[in-house]
């Protein structure tokens, strides 16, 4: 794995960056809907881990058809329901399957550590674009409640985050690969696909990223650089 120096980049970099689990918290209100979820569906055969295996299954499936964001999440929620109940889905517990999945929606936007100043920070110093996947609506709506896009010089919503996108980035916003970043906790999303498009990248890890996000982090190429950061703040130190 090829990691920077610690020195600071050498003039005015584009930074991409990454909104859910990167600037805040996201995964950790599904993580607490499935729980409630397991719970509620108590089954009786199977451990809670092997439901949470059949979960994930349906939610890969699910995302194929439906994208990303709670309307995938409810459906995958009431398909598993469905597969593992030897109840019939009911309107009422049709109901109160889909209260699990509101359970996301709306909730307050809570910052990882220091975010708004490293923000301001790095804006001062480079240019700024938010890159972040899933539903137009939902995403649209936490980047206004977090009070973050003044700090942005554009923001991007996208259906999926691999090369092919990234590549059309760099064309939109006439982007120099030397030096331009995209910054994420998301190997298989922000990492990985930046990487393969010719992007330099920095991971900052997330103690609870999406499992469909998980992958293995890839060696940056001879002419490319990847950083690995504790938090978010120490782009500081670096930009």
């Amino acid at each position: 794995m090829t990691l920077t120096t610690h020195s600071k980049s050498n003039g005015a970099q584009t930074l991409l960056i990454d909104a859910d689990d990167t600037l805040w918290e996201n995964n950790i209100y599904f993580e607490r809907a499935i729980a409630r979820f397991i719970s509620f569906l108590n089954h009786h055969e199977f451990s809670p881990e092997q439901v949470r295996e059949v979960l994930n299954d349906v939610e890969r499936e699910c995302v194929v058809k439906h994208g990303y964001g709670l309307h995938s999440f409810s459906h995958a929620l009431v398909d598993t329901f469905e597969r593992l109940s030897v109840n019939p889905v009911t309107p009422e517990l049709h109901s109160q399957i889909m209260s699990f999945a509101h359970m996301v929606l709306d909730h307050p936007i809570e910052f990882l550590p220091e975010v708004p100043q490293t923000l301001q920070y790095l804006s001062e110093r480079n240019r700024l674009i938010l890159v972040t996947k899933g539903a137009l609506e939902e995403q649209s709506g936490k980047i206004e409640r977090s009070g973050l896009k003044e700090y942005f010089a554009a923001t991007e919503i996208v259906a999926e985050k691999n090369a092919e996108v990234y590549h059309a980035l760099v064309e939109k916003h006439e982007l120099s690969r030397d030096s331009t970043w995209m910054i994420g906790n998301s190997p298989r999303s922000d990492i990985n696909p930046a990487l393969a498009a010719g992007l330099h990248a920095v991971f900052v890890p997330h103690g609870d990223t999406w499992i469909l996000e998980h992958e293995e982090v890839n060696a940056a190429p001879a002419s490319q650089r990847l950083l690995i950061v504790g938090r978010f703040a120490e782009l500081r130190e670096h930009f």
